[in-house]
């Protein structure tokens, strides 16, 4: 009885997750033709037909967890020029996805470059991003700097925007990535409230 009590609130939710999102996923849609709340055969399905590399991992401690990283295992992703994607699934639904950039073949100043860009046409596109990190350390000749910027165009969904370079001082050399996440922080919470436990109506089964 319980078993189908929580189909029925899952059948309920989805329809509501396809009514009420609509605004959402108009202002914040995740990248590579995926939508909120998408099972993890979409991603898989897409991976096979580009002969794509797939990873999925599932943590022990968070079992309604499922992670699925996409990558091409020489040059970039299908119309992208992005080298990985990875899809964030709560009880099988997507609610973040997170695209890797990183290029073997370009300089660390051509990648900056390249985010700089990006975050160029993100502000255009969903207004200006707000720093959250800017530092540098050095520790054993290898200098770290980390910049990430983000932005909430609608409450509940981000974007984030996160660039990483390393210089190895005493070979004077340089590397850098960045990855650009998007994450459905409403879709999540949702999710969540159905696997929480049922708290007992006070005075159930009381005379």
């Amino acid at each position: 009885m319980f078993t189908a009590i929580r189909r029925l609130a899952a059948a309920l939710f989805c329809l509501w997750l396809g009514a009420s999102h609509v605004h959402a996923q108009a202002v914040l849609e995740p990248p590579f033709g995926l939508r909120w709340g998408d099972t993890p055969e979409k991603l898989i399905t897409w991976a096979s037909r580009h002969a794509l590399d797939v990873n999925i991992s599932l943590p022990g401690d968070q079992p309604a967890l499922r992670i699925v990283k996409i990558s091409a295992r020489k040059g970039n992703l299908p119309g992208a020029a992005a080298q990985a994607v990875e899809g964030r699934f709560h009880t099988g639904r997507l609610f973040e996805v997170t695209v890797h950039y990183r290029d073997s073949e370009v300089s660390a100043d051509e990648m900056e470059a390249r985010f700089n860009k990006l975050k160029l046409e993100l502000t255009g596109e969903y207004g200006t991003l707000a720093a959250n990190r800017q530092d540098r350390t050095i520790k054993d000749h290898f200098a770290t700097r980390n910049l990430s910027f983000h932005r909430e165009p609608v409450k509940g969904l981000f974007l984030l925007l996160a660039y990483s370079e390393v210089e190895d001082q005493l070979r004077k050399t340089r590397e850098a990535t960045f990855s650009l996440l998007y994450r459905n922080d409403n879709l999540r919470q949702d999710l969540e409230k159905l696997l929480a436990p049922q708290t007992p109506e006070a005075g159930a089964g009381g005379k």
